[in-house]
């Protein structure tokens, strides 16, 4: 997961067991070959992680394994590591989703780096979708909002090639820089 791109690589490792146990879960109360869904967002200022199956009959369940036990344990690990869990039943699927307090500030769940703001700013201009404080980010807005970073990042490379530069090379400095930064 990219969660330094995000300003939260210290959710790398529970966010890596909440994924691992919920996954576990669909594998061995549902099957090996269930297609199953990950979807990894920010929901305000929490880490959210989803895992859809199409069983909704094999529900997760907190037990309180015993000592001896060869299960059960995975929706405890959940548990402990997560904020908040539960699961939401479609008709035709589950959702079983957690999130992780992620520690930043903002309502929006962006950190507070000048680059971030520059970025914005200059998404401003290509039309993308801005989120004032309080306001809920949808799957849309955030792909609108993508859609024009990949505009943006599209006309930076087309500048420099245009006066002769290596955009591979600008590409990789740029990378440099942001591992840098994150």
């Amino acid at each position: 997961m990219h969660l330094g791109l995000w300003g939260i690589p210290h959710l790398a490792e529970p966010a890596q067991t909440c994924v691992t146990e919920l996954v576990s879960n669909v594998i061995r109360h549902v099957g090996e070959l269930t297609p199953t869904t990950l979807t990894v967002s920010m929901n305000g200022t929490f880490l959210r992680l989803e895992v859809q199956d199409p069983d909704t009959r094999a529900l997760p369940t907190l037990l309180a394994a015993g000592p001896d036990a060869e299960g059960g344990r995975g929706m405890a690990l959940v548990d402990a590591a997560a904020d908040r869990w539960g699961v939401i039943l479609r008709a035709d699927s589950k959702v079983t989703w957690c999130e992780l307090a992620t520690g930043l500030t903002a309502a929006d769940g962006h950190v507070g780096h000048p680059g971030v703001t520059r970025a914005e700013a200059l998404l401003g201009l290509y039309g993308s979708v801005r989120h004032p404080a309080g306001t809920p980010r949808t799957r849309l807005t955030v792909a609108t909002a993508q859609e024009s970073v990949i505009a943006v990042i599209t006309d930076l490379l087309l500048w420099l090639r245009a006066h002769g530069c290596d955009v591979d090379e600008a590409l990789d400095r740029a990378q440099g820089h942001l591992d840098v930064v994150t």
